[in-house]
């Protein structure tokens, strides 16, 4: 009897053992694979990838030519110090994958030809494809990934530093493998894709320091072009790598179709814009609906030398507005940033200055399923902004709808009674702050005329309850160094979105991201419930999960009133040369101009 005890006992561990290793390998179900997305499954998965949006058979060769603002003074578009010239980081540079714009997200191999990761994502490793080289000739291995890893984490931009510092751990497995661990107590879904799209840097020409130079050392990528010419501040023309090792992979048919891509720099927009008209480049995006609509009548329109595109989007239309930095005791008070933003007026902007061809923006995702706009607010929604939050929310809301909904002088006498709760009163025709005695004073940075035009207008709307806006006119130079410091009271901004907006909203309305230089956090934001909302997103697993997700998050920047919306366009409005083609089918992004030719 004792000894059958005993081969129970033996059997009983054996099960137990069996159990445990059954259920480890379940949490730890192994995918190997050339792509990855974000919710459900990529539809190019283990097959050969054909992007719907290129034109298989594009002509190759030509010189494209392309014009920018401003100038440059540094190759290196991966760290905040000096500005960089255009399309170095899409023209020289590459990935380890590859975004496919017809998907929401979905990731395919480029540098890395495969990759394998758990289900639950908590790692992934990356296989470098054996014929990768960076355009001097030298073998791409797991080095330079590792080397690459370590430069951005340390010394790159904030969204690099942000995303890599939650990286528990690197292994090179081999001399073209490397693993990435992720921190035990992280859930983000969406990590171990932004590592698939981290820029490689070869080691030989970047180490010993030189990553942290801004200066105008010809960069060394493994992307499909090379810098052929570098006038500093004038020009920049890259040249296609006749050896570009990723010319043979189906991924890359349709893209990367011109010889020559040459970059012209102009110090202002309308130089830029005569210049255009003038034949001496050949893409022009549009974004004033009154230049838009004159141009149809210029005499190279008419003759067909230039081409006018109406491209339609399938993404959220964005974000173009007007941050408030709360920063700036000024602008501190909720209540403020809602009398401003109820002082904004569109509807006359709209009609007086541009034929009425905007739309108002509402919130961050508009256009798309993800916005809260028009949609009531769900069960799933409450339990994500909690109750306190959700009172508050409610609470400003209800408020703001019925000052916009008032009459004229009502409606300026209520905006009044919030500048008299934030401890301001009117006094001979100047709003004055009544701890302090002095009027309430802003300044609205701008960089060009389109900016003034609506400006002068908010100004004259401002003054008429005693506010003194002063519009800063600086060159883009300027600009951009005061942008990138916080410094000014109001900007203008356009922050991008997709149909899977991710890390980047930590990169924009964050806590962590508030005091890092060269965020785009440019309102200050810094609220615990919108860092958990964001954490929620990119967390969540499923899609309904995740819209609910994105449209509390909506709803909490909404209230906040952290940015004023402006407008967006109905169309993408694009003017090329009459010898550019875009393919006829675009991405869900509307136009890549990596997918065009020249005929």
């Amino acid at each position: 009897m004792t000894l059958n005890i005993k081969k129970i006992q033996k059997y009983k561990y054996l099960l137990i053992f069996i159990l445990l290793f059954h259920s480890n390998a379940s949490a730890e179900e192994i995918i190997t694979s050339n792509s990855i997305s974000m919710h459900g499954k990529p539809d190019f998965e283990n097959v050969t990838v054909k992007y719907p949006h290129v034109d298989l058979n594009a002509n190759k060769g030509g010189k494209f030519k392309l014009a920018s603002l401003g100038t440059f003074d540094s190759t290196n578009p991966f760290i905040v110090k000096g500005r960089s010239a255009y399309g170095i980081k899409d023209f020289v540079f590459e990935s380890l994958l590859s975004r496919n714009y017809s998907e929401p997200f979905s990731l395919y191999g480029l540098i890395a030809e495969q990759i394998t990761y758990p289900k639950n994502r908590k790692w992934i490793e990356f296989h470098i494809n054996e014929n990768a080289k960076f355009s001097d000739g030298v073998d791409l291995k797991a080095s330079d990934v590792f080397f690459s890893f370590t430069q951005l984490k340390e010394n790159g931009r904030p969204n690099y530093r942000s995303y890599y510092s939650r990286i528990n751990d690197v292994i090179i497995t081999s001399n073209k493998s490397i693993k990435f661990i992720l921190n035990d107590d992280d859930n983000d879904r969406e990590l171990i894709m932004i590592l698939g799209l981290m820029p490689i840097l070869p080691e030989h020409h970047y180490n010993d320091g030189k990553f942290e130079e801004a200066n105008l050392t010809i960069p060394i990528g493994s992307g499909p072009y090379i810098v052929e010419n570098l006038d500093q501040g004038k020009n920049i023309t890259y040249k296609r790598n006749n050896n570009y090792w990723g010319d043979q992979l189906s991924i890359n048919d349709g893209v990367n179709n011109f010889k020559y891509i040459s970059v012209d720099y102009y110090l202002d927009d309308n130089t830029r814009y005569e210049a255009f008209k003038a034949g001496q480049f050949d893409f022009y995006q549009i974004w004033d609906p009154i230049r838009w609509n004159n141009l149809k009548s210029e005499k190279n329109v008419l003759n067909g030398k230039i081409k006018l595109n109406e491209i339609n989007r399938k993404t959220p239309a964005g974000m173009l507005g007007l941050a408030l930095n709360t920063r700036k005791p000024e602008l501190v008070d909720i209540r403020i940033r809602k009398a401003l933003t109820l002082l904004f007026d569109f509807e006359w902007i709209n009609q007086n200055l541009y034929h009425g061809l905007y739309k108002r923006t509402q919130g961050f995702y508009d256009n798309s399923y993800l916005s809260s706009i028009n949609n009531d607010i769900t069960e799933i929604e409450r339990n994500l902004i909690g109750d306190s939050e959700l009172v508050q929310y409610e609470e400003e809301m209800y408020q703001f709808r019925n000052l916009k909904s008032s009459n004229t002088r009502t409606k300026l006498n209520n905006i009044l009674n919030l500048f008299n709760e934030s401890g301001y009163e009117l006094n001979d025709s100047r709003l004055i702050n009544t701890s302090t005695n002095k009027q309430l004073s802003l300044e609205f940075l701008i960089s060009d005329k389109r900016q003034e035009k609506y400006a002068l207008n908010f100004k004259e709307t401002l003054k008429k309850v005693g506010i003194d806006l002063n519009i800063k006119l600086v060159d883009s130079t300027q600009y951009q160094q005061r942008k990138q410091n916080f410094d000014f009271d109001i900007i203008e901004h356009f922050w991008y979105s997709s149909l899977s907006p991710g890390n980047e909203q930590n990169f924009y309305w964050s806590s962590s991201s508030s005091d890092e230089i060269g965020s785009r956090n440019y309102p200050g934001i810094k609220s615990v419930k919108i860092d958990e909302l964001i954490d929620k997103l990119v967390q969540s697993t499923e899609k309904d999960e995740f819209m609910y997700s994105v449209r509390a998050l909506d709803r909490m920047l909404i209230s906040g009133f952290y940015v004023i919306p402006l407008f967006h366009w109905p169309h993408q409005w694009v003017a090329v040369s009459e010898k550019v083609r875009i393919p006829a089918q675009l991405s869900l992004d509307g136009y890549k101009i990596n997918t065009w030719y020249l005929d």
